[in-house]
């Protein structure tokens, strides 16, 4: 009787145990797997504005455990990027047209793939802003712009000169006998179709004044005024006829005077005599000088940095044209450039507003 206790007891506790082996509410049937899939797979497209040409893709879907992202663009392992859900991918895209697919896999292994077009478009660069410093190097910089094309204007059918961001153009020698003034145009590039445009009037000699919207000269005196302006020409006769012409107003300080700073320098490779026709309406200034006074020299500076001229007008009520020879002077190399033509009168006195005109600067031997 106690052995058949024993095997009673045995029996029920290996049931007990083969009961308790399998959770309950678990069995090992996994079939239901073969029928799960993935669903509503779709994208986000995040396109910077930038012109970097980034575009951040994130898919999502119902049931996915992972993405395979085809970017439709790049070889290799960087044409694609396995992403798991909630997490996005980064591609850098040229301007253009595209096919994105996404592949979802589900926990079963099934994938669908569903397809996007993607169009990227680069903007038109903004604020594109000219800079010229010493003997006509150029920079730029401009908003969105990926690289530069620089026109210096001086040939046809110029091809233009690319530069970097950043970057500074070497300097740029003008012909000797071209026709100024020059249009210095610079396209701001965005890396696609897109580009912007920007211009900068350049002159050096000769100046006619002909030219609208050029502010050629400013003036310095101890009264603050604008001393110098484009006008009419107030005596269309003799070896001057032409339309427009300076006028220079004296100030009231020995030093006053009017600037001029060039965009083209002043290469004395092509000639050290300045010629000007001037028009004096005052008997009361017949042998007063007026000054061209040279500066900013490049390439070889004369002494204190300024070479300096003087003539005196011989007539009034006549427009004459004075010599104004810079190849008397000594200490300047043959190749001396200067970037700034100073116009000064009566240099000895304080002035008193005297009135006169200048036309037709130009450079010669």
């Amino acid at each position: 009787m106690k052995n058949i206790k024993l095997i009673f007891s045995f029996v029920l506790l290996l049931a007990v145990t083969i009961s308790c082996s399998i959770p309950d509410g678990i069995d090992q049937d996994t079939s239901f797997l073969n029928t799960a899939v993935s669903g509503n797979i779709s994208k986000i497209f995040d396109i910077s504005t930038d012109n970097s040409g980034i575009v951040k893709i994130t898919p999502t879907g119902e049931g996915v455990t992972s993405y395979t992202v085809n970017y439709g663009h790049g070889t290799g392992a960087a044409a694609s990027a396995v992403v798991v859900p909630g997490a996005s991918t980064s591609h850098v895209y040229p301007e253009g047209s595209y096919t994105v697919s996404i592949v979802a896999t589900d926990i079963a292994g099934h994938k669908t793939t569903s397809t996007a077009p993607l169009v990227v478009t680069y903007r038109a660069p903004e604020n594109v802003t000219i800079t010229i410093s010493g003997e006509m190097k150029v920079k730029a910089v401009a908003l969105y712009a990926k690289s530069f094309l620089v026109y210096y204007g001086d040939v046809a059918n110029e091809v233009g000169t690319p530069m970097a961001i950043g970057q500074e153009l070497p300097a740029h020698i003008y012909p000797a006998s071209g026709s100024t003034p020059y249009t210095l145009k610079v396209e701001a590039l965005s890396g696609g179709v897109a580009k912007t445009a920007a211009t900068k009037t350049l002159f050096d000699l000769p100046i006619d004044f002909e030219t609208a919207d050029v502010d050629f000269f400013g003036t310095f005196d101890d009264i603050g005024q604008q001393l110098f302006s484009t006008v009419d020409n107030p005596s269309k006769t003799g070896i001057n006829t032409s339309a427009k012409v300076g006028k220079y107003t004296n100030g009231h300080a020995s030093w006053s005077g009017t600037y001029s700073p060039l965009n083209i320098p002043i290469n004395f490779a092509y000639g050290k005599k300045i010629k000007v026709m001037v028009y004096n309406p005052s008997a009361a200034n017949i042998g007063k000088k007026l000054n061209i006074e040279l500066e900013a020299a490049i390439g070889g500076t004369p002494a204190n940095g300024v070479a300096i001229v003087k003539m005196p007008f011989t007539t009034s009520g006549a427009w004459e044209e004075l010599t104004f020879d810079f190849s008397g002077i000594s200490g300047i190399p043959a190749g001396t450039k200067f970037g700034q033509l100073v116009l000064r009168f009566n240099d000895s006195q304080n002035g008193s507003q005297e009135v006169f005109y200048v036309d037709n600067f130009k450079l010669t031997n």
